[in-house]
């Protein structure tokens, strides 16, 4: 049984045309084809998990059952109340890649309040494999009715805690850095310019550390060319933009790819507006040099020890037809040849792959480079519209120690979607960090800045792009988001949690700062796209107890929602059309910013209360000096 759903077409083109394709329309028709599915080694086969219950919810249930050893995650099925067996399939909650979930807790808002339901939950040895499904349970949501439910929430200042891991700061997405050398306009706006403001700004106000993009050797930076039959390099234009992101203090993760036109098998096999082909090469060897000769290049140019610090990633999302034109047997292939050339400038440069779509290929690199003896120091690879899966057990299979590395990431695999401008993104995105923390070293969103044009250059200012940052500079709800997350502290306190939609619809992350203070970052959130706009049935009032404090303690809280952070929202409400005026681009950056505001707490006894209204999706950042 598959455990994700195949990357749907993203418009309504119908085949059989005999007019020429569109880069957008060529991708529609393209992006669902796995390059190769084969099976070369068994998955393990995992029991399903036990202990499934189901709590009853205003608008939603939860569902909670026990971890099983060896699974990367778990598979929610759903049927009617009394159906058979055969009729429990997958919860689909709209993200359009992968439906398994890495958490051992599930919220389901999909189904009809009143309506009862039986679920079964089944363990996800491997992408491609799914167990049988366990004991079903049988229940509903319940209808919203009087008042806005409460959730009970206590933080203990005084706890020990543990360090606080930012899956968020190791590295950002952007399109191909050849833009940052453009000087053409979207809105108005010179494309390089604020490509690197966004890159910076994401460097200074988060602390990303690197940032990962395709298409270093694509020949609009003039890498490779070949004069009479013989290679010829020019790294001038990789050098300029490495030194444009070096300077900002980010390192590049360098992706190596595409191939270059002169060194291509076949030129016509391309994707995306501007032409990266993605056939093997012509010639192994001179691939091989290739990326010996770019390495090289770079460890003389910015340093042994700087260089030793980047990771150099083979290819893009090669198990897509769109991205490989050749077989799953020729890629690995490609990733023996890369990985040598790599490491025969340095032993201790780091370089791994598969970098995959929907978490693919990466039982089969570990398994491939098991015999060839390859080097994969970290592994790495995609998913989109859930939280990533947990890779640990695929790794530990294998006898890896390689780092983990999710070097895409997003609310959407869709280029134009909506959903990307909305504030159900941003708690999308706290959700997945939160669950991602701890058990991997990266989680890169994809992409910092709204000048991105893989498919096409920005139609409008709210055009469902994956950036975190709009044409023009003004951040959106997911970059604020982020943004909430760099203020927690550097230690992790634990939260307990009580009543309807805790420690599921209604999330929470505690903190505490060096000097005493607090961040508690809570959120209200579900995967449901169909709820992306909000429900008012999924509103909560948060009851927020702070144990361990003084009568002096202080607070003030920073909201993110459909009022405080909402482009969107601030958008429709001056009427702005594909592209704002001058003074509904002023009016716009109101906000671009959130602001903090005092707040009362009420003292009673040796505890500290906060009562919070918290609507869905919305998140807000309470900071209590003590």
């Amino acid at each position: 049984m598959n455990t994700g759903i195949e990357r749907a077409a993203e418009s309504g083109w119908e085949s059989g045309s005999c007019r020429d394709l569109t880069a957008r329309e060529d991708w529609e028709q393209r992006i669902a084809t796995r390059s190769d599915t084969h099976v070369t080694a068994p998955a393990p086969d995992l029991p399903p998990p036990a202990g499934l219950t189901l709590t009853q919810g205003t608008g939603h249930v939860l569902l909670r059952w026990q971890p099983v050893e060896g699974a990367i995650g778990y598979l929610v099925h759903r049927a009617p109340a009394g159906a058979s067996l055969d009729e429990l399939k997958p919860v689909d909650h709209l993200g359009g890649d992968v439906l398994a979930i890495p958490d051992v807790w599930y919220v389901d808002t999909t189904g009809e309040p009143g309506i009862v339901y039986d679920y079964a939950v089944a363990s996800v040895p491997t992408v491609t494999e799914c167990g049988r499904l366990g004991d079903v349970v049988t229940g509903g949501s319940a209808k919203a009715e009087g008042a806005v439910p409460q959730v009970a929430l206590t933080v203990d200042a005084t706890a020990s805690g543990e360090p606080l891991s930012r899956p968020w700061q190791p590295m950002i997405g952007s399109e191909r850095l050849s833009q940052l050398l453009c000087t053409d306009t979207s809105g108005g706006r010179t494309i390089g310019t604020e490509l690197e403001a966004a890159l910076r700004r994401v460097h200074d106000e988060i602390g990303v550390h690197a940032v990962r993009a395709h298409s270093i050797l694509h020949d609009d930076l003039g890498v490779y060319r070949e004069i009479d039959g013989e290679p010829v390099y020019d790294f001038t234009l990789v050098d300029e933009v490495y030194d444009r992101i070096t300077a900002i203090g980010l390192r590049p993760c360098v992706e190596l790819g595409f191939m270059p036109e002169d060194l291509a098998s076949d030129t016509g096999k391309t994707v995306f507006e501007y032409g990266a082909i993605v056939s093997p090469p012509k010639s192994w060897e001179r691939w091989s040099d290739l990326i010996g000769a770019l390495v090289r290049h770079l460890m003389d140019r910015y340093g042994q020890d700087e260089v030793l610090g980047w990771d150099f990633e083979v290819w893009n999302e090669a198990n897509l037809g769109v991205f490989w034109s050749s077989t799953r047997d020729m890629w690995m292939h490609l990733y023996d040849v890369t990985a040598s050339a790599v490491k025969s400038v340095h032993p201790r440069l780091a370089v791994g792959g598969p970098s995959s779509a929907a978490a693919g290929w990466v039982d089969e690199l570990l398994e491939h480079t098991a015999h060839s003896g390859s080097p994969v120091d970290f592994v790495t690879t995609h998913t989109y519209g859930n939280a990533p899966l947990d890779l640990r057990p695929t790794l530990e299979r294998y006898g890896s120690t390689a780092r983990i590395l999710w070097t895409e990431w997003g609310v959407t695999p869709s280029h134009f979607n909506p959903v990307n401008d909305t504030v159900s993104s941003a708690t999308f995105l706290l959700h997945g960090m939160r669950s991602a923390a701890g058990r991997m070293g990266a989680l890169s969103y994809w992409v910092a800045s709204d000048h991105f044009e893989e498919l096409g250059r920005p139609p409008g200012l709210l055009h469902g792009g994956f950036g975190l940052i709009t044409v023009g500079g003004i951040a959106k709800a997911r970059y604020h988001a982020l943004w909430l997350l760099s203020r927690l502290g550097g230690t992790q306190l634990p939260v307990t949690a009580q009543g309807d939609g805790a420690d599921g619809l209604v999330q929470s992350w505690a903190s505490r700062h060096d000097d005493g203070s607090l961040g508690i970052l809570l959120w209200n959130h579900t995967l449901d796209q169909q709820k992306a706009q909000g429900d008012a049935a999924l509103a909560r009032t948060v009851r927020l107890r702070l144990d361990g404090l003084g009568e002096g303690a202080t607070a003030q809280i920073t909201r993110l929602d459909a009022e405080h952070g909402d482009i969107t929202t601030l958008a429709g409400r001056l009427g702005v059309s594909d592209w704002p005026t001058n003074e509904q681009w002023d009016q716009l950056r109101s906000a671009d910013t959130l602001v903090a505001e005092p707040a009362a707490l009420e003292h009673t006894g040796d505890a500290v209360f906060l009562t919070l209204e918290l609507p869905q999706p919305s998140a807000v950042l309470v900071q209590v000096s003590p």
